[in-house]
């Protein structure tokens, strides 16, 4: 049993950060039946963990808060092992709520999630740059400096963090962006971009690309965007990366639309299928709040 659950959590792993997300669904599937028929209560709880994540990843936001949302009540154990799984099991929770729009409901998630840590380690990591992203969504740029900033010391702990110091890029890049500095916002990304590729993770560098391609647009380097945006967009559709391809199809197709009607209405039309597909795997209690995000709503009107 042991080289099997290793096997399988390998596989998941691989999946979750260095290819196809929704190609580690079969294997996290079996490695936490299987760890849970052995009494393995925290593989178990890292393997539900990863399938949360494959799940978000390839768009499948209900499947994922069926696996996250339980795993979260382990956060309240006594534990280091429980609480650990509980604190990530958390901070991926919110950061599906944050997709959905839901800032308020994943900043309360992600500082419970924080609460479950010493502020240290990945799970403190991921907590903390859900504050930062949360606050960015909510428009309080001085509370996402500051979480910002213990991210960063964090990272600068831990060089072998290549998937924190990647998110991290972006994070700080959002930032830059809400106060209007997007040749900043440039000068983040681009590491950040170098690190996903470096380290063998193309549904990073994908999202890395998405928000190069925004900041580029709103520094007004168009035609560099397209091309910037048009990569990220076939990445994340060879990965089966939904919640990639939607955004980046729409702002590409926006940019099209003068110069190459017929480009310009096939990337919007991917971009709402895939839109329309995340809502399609959403209870009915949250698929109002995805289809009435202003981006998404504007999209599918269009």
């Amino acid at each position: 049993m042991e080289e099997q659950l290793v096997a399988l959590l390998a596989a998941g792993e691989r999946a979750a950060f260095h290819g196809r997300p929704l190609a580690g669904v079969d294997p996290l599937e079996q490695a936490v039946a299987l760890a849970t028929g052995g009494g393995r209560t925290t593989e178990a709880g890292m393997a539900g963990w990863l399938l949360g994540v494959c799940f978000t990843a390839g768009g499948r936001y209900g499947a994922a808060l069926d696996v996250l949302e339980p795993l979260t009540a382990l956060g309240e154990r006594a534990e280091p092992e429980a609480r650990l799984v509980g604190a990530l099991a958390g901070a991926a929770r919110a950061a599906v709520h944050r997709q959905l729009g839901r800032h308020e409901e994943a900043q309360g998630m992600d500082r419970t999630a924080l609460g479950w840590t010493d502020g240290t380690g990945e799970a403190g990591f991921d907590a903390s740059l859900g504050l930062a992203a949360d606050a960015i969504g909510l428009g309080d740029p001085a509370a996402a400096g500051e979480a910002l900033a213990r991210c960063t010391d964090m990272s600068e702990e831990h060089a072998e963090w290549w998937r924190q110091r990647v998110r991290l890029g972006w994070v700080q890049a959002e930032l830059a962006l809400l106060e209007e500095r997007p040749e900043d916002a440039i000068t983040l990304l681009e590491p950040s971009v170098a690190l996903a590729e470096r380290s063998g993770a193309p549904r990073h560098v994908a999202k890395g690309l998405l928000f190069l391609g925004v900041a580029q647009v709103q520094a007004g380097a168009l035609e560099q965007s397209t091309g910037t945006l048009r990569r990220a967009a076939m990445l994340a559709e060879s990965l089966g990366a939904r919640p990639l391809v939607w955004p980046a199809r729409a702002v590409l197709g926006t940019l099209l639309a003068e110069d190459d009607a017929t480009a310009s209405a096939t990337s919007l039309e991917a971009a709402r299928r895939s839109a329309r597909a995340i809502s399609e795997d959403l209870p009915h209690s949250l698929r109002a709040a995805w289809l009435d995000r202003p981006d998404v709503a504007a999209l599918l009107a269009g």
